[in-house]
């Protein structure tokens, strides 16, 4: 059973362990103001490369970052004894890159989608919020961020057909 940090400063990972390096955003995640949103503009890095991909080659990425982000967030979490320790970014990781399947090319695109995707991700409403509160391991690290992702792809989506 992990327990809740008493302190304000939660501990901090080993970043030379490669599951720690990525669980943590490749180091964003330890930023002491906003590591959630620092996560989600190394997830902007990580998508404008993938983009090019062929849209089945995307959506293989992202379903591995999803998948695997399973079991680095869960052993992460256990590691340093804290679940959903705030510097665990992986999860935002592949919430922005699924918010950003099938997205329109362009910056305009990729800043709307970054929005988007924050805002569903610090405001969790409902089932974001359900999720975020009942599923518990690295499932529930990752699941509310997917539901985030969703989210923000389905108004990404709406708004790319309506323009």
């Amino acid at each position: 059973m992990m327990k809740k940090q008493a302190s304000k400063k939660p501990p901090q990972p080993d970043l030379t362990h490669p599951i720690h390096f990525l669980a943590f955003g490749f180091g964003t995640g330890c930023s002491p103001k906003a590591p959630g949103t620092l996560g989600t503009l190394a997830a902007v890095g990580l998508y404008v490369p993938l983009s090019s991909l062929p849209e089945w080659g995307y959506l293989l990425v992202v379903f591995a970052v999803v998948m695997s982000g399973i079991a680095i967030c869960d052993w992460s979490a256990r590691q340093l004894g804290v679940h959903d320790h705030p510097g665990i970014v992986w999860d935002e990781i592949a919430g922005y890159l699924i918010t950003m399947i099938a997205a329109p090319d362009g910056g305009l695109w990729i800043l709307l989608g970054f929005a988007l995707f924050r805002l569903f991700d610090i405001f969790k409403p409902w089932p974001i919020s359900y999720l975020d509160r009942q599923i518990g391991g690295g499932l529930g690290i990752m699941l509310d961020d997917v539901a985030a992702g969703l989210a923000a792809f389905g108004l990404m989506q709406l708004i790319a057909t309506l323009i």
